[in-house]
């Protein structure tokens, strides 16, 4: 890996190039000022979501879901507690298959909540169904 990695800001969307030394000190996007590392799953439409996978070199974690799914509904908070103990390291993404469903139709989603496991901008890992926060921290960090 390289001494540092591109990180697309989760608020403007801007590349910024961090060394691997400094992703935990809290980095703050050359663009905008803000943090690059919020704590927090990023929803993101079918643009965004492309962006961060063609331009950034973290591994992302996605989670497909919807408003009227009960399972997404449950691993929701999961998914949310999950991203501070990931981050730096992933950046866990949210996608609601309703919104973007050619996106959805595209990668293959046929149940949900799904969760895909992106490196290196290529599908590494998939699962679907409602996962605990130690299952899914487990999962994430098995395929990392």
């Amino acid at each position: 890996m390289a001494d540092s990695l591109h990180i697309v800001c989760p608020h403007c969307d801007g590349i910024n190039r961090v060394p691997q030394a400094k992703l935990s000190a809290g980095p703050n996007c050359g663009v905008c000022h803000r943090p690059l590392f919020t704590g927090q799953p990023l929803a993101l439409n079918t643009a965004r979501f492309q962006r961060h996978l063609s331009k950034g070199d973290l591994p992302l974690l996605v989670d497909f879901w919807a408003a009227w799914c009960g399972p997404c509904k449950m691993m929701a908070p999961v998914f949310a507690q999950a991203a501070p103990q990931l981050e730096p390291q992933v950046r866990l993404i949210k996608i609601n298959s309703e919104e973007e469903q050619q996106l959805s139709s595209q990668l293959g989603i046929r149940s949900i909540p799904t969760l895909i496991l992106y490196k290196n901008g290529q599908e590494a890992a998939r699962m679907s169904g409602a996962l605990d926060l130690g299952n899914l921290l487990a999962w994430a960090r098995q395929h990392l």
